[in-house]
């Protein structure tokens, strides 16, 4: 039966009218019984239905309603018609002005209970009555501004939080955004280095075709090689290059690879962080945007490392490697630190990793080690020939 009613008390706040509607019946009913035992004529009636019935909308136009229930008490009082639905209809409409009304509609609202007063002392009615009806009328608009007050807290709260986290979206976007764009810059210096080379290969391979065929033949093989390799990546280009993008003047040979790893850990150490590297496998005919992607992943990870558990931590490089995909694993102890659980979208690094990630199928998993330290495993999918 609890349960009933809870639902039933659920589904009427999602229907304000209706809920308002069943508000102004049981106030007809709780004033009907005196009116019944006193052997009321129609017009006592008729005051009950016609004070209660605007209460029905008593949400919609809150001022509204109050001063035509008064009007209406005023009304009854005049025709001598005496009933506890003069005093809970106005309380109610008071509470409903004080509850969804600014405080500058108070003041009128409260001068209007002013001819309720009078009507009650003129019709004989005794003042400590009035006195204790005033006090309920002061709890009344105490009550309604206090919800009001709180009600308009909460929704500023809301509001507050919806914006930061609008905010923290659009900081998350913009640091892909500039993680793509930066990407797509570093891959621009290879496409442009892969076809430098074929149009060198095949102005070799036209100038010797005549004289030395086996050797044209050969320096075409590896335009056609070269030229695979730069349409992978330029398929992978595709939903990173931004209109407009300048194009960087500095550094036009390819970027780091795998072969340039030991120079990276190398710095590492020379910074402090022990670092142990370990491979397993062999480097397959990726091309050299995956080759970039291992060094910047591996780079990030212990520039991390350098940079959260200082240069007394310890770091281990794990790399794996297969024809037609790479592992990349990066531990660390912390230094003995608990490491802190951030998303990727929390911090541009992390970010920056699964961008790269992504951008060969593969995927990024980063977060605390049990115990201290932190953990960095990428896997990326690629084919052997780099198409």
């Amino acid at each position: 039966m609890i349960v009933q009613l809870l639902r039933a008390a659920v589904a009427l706040t999602r229907q304000p009218r209706v809920a308002d509607g069943c508000f102004a019946v049981l106030i007809a009913a709780a004033t009907l019984p005196p009116q019944v035992a006193a052997g009321a004529d129609p017009v006592a009636w008729l005051s009950v239905g016609a004070v209660c019935v605007p209460l029905v909308w008593r949400r919609r136009a809150p001022v509204v309603v109050f001063w035509t229930v008064v009007g209406l008490v005023v009304a009854s009082l005049a025709l001598d018609v005496l009933g506890a639905h003069e005093f809970l209809a106005p309380w109610v409409a008071i509470y409903t002005v004080a509850r969804h009304r600014p405080r500058r509609y108070l003041w009128p609202a409260v001068a209007g209970a002013a001819p309720l007063a009078a009507g009650w002392l003129w019709s004989g009615g005794p003042w400590w009555d009035l006195a204790a009806m005033a006090a309920i009328l002061a709890a009344t608009l105490l009550l309604g501004i206090n919800l009001r007050t709180r009600q308009a807290y909460l929704a500023a709260l809301e509001d507050r939080a919806q914006r930061l986290e609008q905010e923290r979206e659009q900081r998350a976007r913009l640091a892909v955004a500039t993680e793509r764009a930066r990407i797509a810059r570093e891959m621009h210096d290879i496409v442009a280095h892969s076809l430098a080379v074929m149009v060198a290969l095949a102005d070799g391979a036209g100038l010797t075709a005549t004289a030395a065929p086996q050797r044209a033949a050969t320096a075409m093989r590896q335009v056609s090689t070269t030229g695979r390799q730069a349409l992978a990546e330029m398929r992978r280009l595709v939903g990173l290059l931004r209109d407009g993008e300048p194009a960087d003047p500095d550094g036009r040979a390819p970027q780091p690879g795998v072969d340039d790893l030991d120079r990276l850990v190398d710095q590492v150490r020379a910074a402090g962080v022990r670092v142990a590297v370990s491979r397993e496998g062999v480097p397959g005919s990726w091309g050299p945007g995956a080759g970039l992607v291992i060094y910047r992943i591996v780079q990030e990870a212990l520039t991390n490392t350098l940079k959260h558990a200082g240069p007394r931590a310890g770091a281990e490089v794990r790399l794996r490697y297969a024809p037609a995909r790479a592992e990349v694993e990066v531990l660390d102890d912390g230094a003995g630190r608990q490491a802190r659980t951030v998303s990727p979208a929390g911090r541009h690094g992390l970010a920056g990793m699964a961008e790269r990630a992504a951008s060969y199928g593969g995927r990024l998993e980063a977060g605390p080690r049990p115990g201290a330290g932190w953990r960095v495993h990428a896997y990326l999918c690629f084919s052997e020939s780099g198409d």
